[in-house]
């Protein structure tokens, strides 16, 4: 079984070339940007970023596609923000003084409660493709960071899964649900920084679902 857990959004969007470059089957340049993207949106969903990472999105460079927009607009909300704020945002957002403005979870955005049937539905999936939760990690598997972990995973070929496999746990577990959580971070009251990540974040889950829609 591979384990999965917050903890490895990190490494997984430093290294997702060099994992590519340890499987046996290649991975082409938008599989990988794709991965690299999934990891991203993860690792900024996990926690808050630390300085190093304020400092790399601050330098992010974007084109004229609505993608290359998205990181610019990103590359300019860090540039002007702070770890402390950042760190300030991410707690209002989603951990609170009871609860956050948000509740970044699958179950929760599907049927109004945690840890229902869409989150039983996730673990028999994972448990089918031989992917569990690491040991320690308190947060659920619906949860919006560990299921962006696991699509960078699938898309990369860092686990070894059959071929189609991203395309049919992003149709189950993700597309669902989490392009509206994406919208709500946009447009949440506490969200500066954020508000650029909800941006990236709905613009992907719908360019995702677009090309999912193409025929294999």
């Amino acid at each position: 079984m591979r384990d999965i857990g917050l903890d490895e959004a990190t490494r997984v969007a430093g290294s997702a070339g060099a994992e590519a470059a340890l499987n046996p089957v290649p991975i082409d340049d938008v599989d990988l940007a794709r991965a690299q993207e999934y990891a991203l949106l993860s690792l900024l969903l996990a926690r808050a970023p630390d300085a190093a990472l304020v400092q790399r999105l601050a330098q992010l460079r974007g084109d004229s596609t609505p993608l290359g927009l998205a990181h610019a607009a990103l590359s300019e909300a860090a540039s002007r923000t702070d770890v402390a704020r950042v760190e300030r945002e991410y707690f209002d957002l989603f951990i609170g003084l009871g609860r956050g403005e948000l509740l970044p979870y699958g179950s929760y955005y599907l049927t109004g409660f945690l840890h229902e049937r869409p989150l039983a539905r996730l673990r028999a999936h994972l448990a089918s493709l031989g992917i569990e939760r690491s040991q320690g990690i308190p947060e659920p598997e619906d949860h919006a960071a560990i299921l962006l972990e696991i699509m960078s995973g699938l898309v990369s070929g860092h686990f070894a899964v059959p071929a189609g496999a991203d395309r049919e746990f992003f149709e189950q577990h993700v597309a669902p649900w989490m392009g509206q959580f994406f919208g709500d971070l946009e447009g949440a009251e506490g969200a500066d920084f954020y508000r650029r990540v909800g941006a990236l974040g709905r613009l992907f889950v719908d360019i995702e679902k677009e090309a999912f829609a193409l025929p294999a």
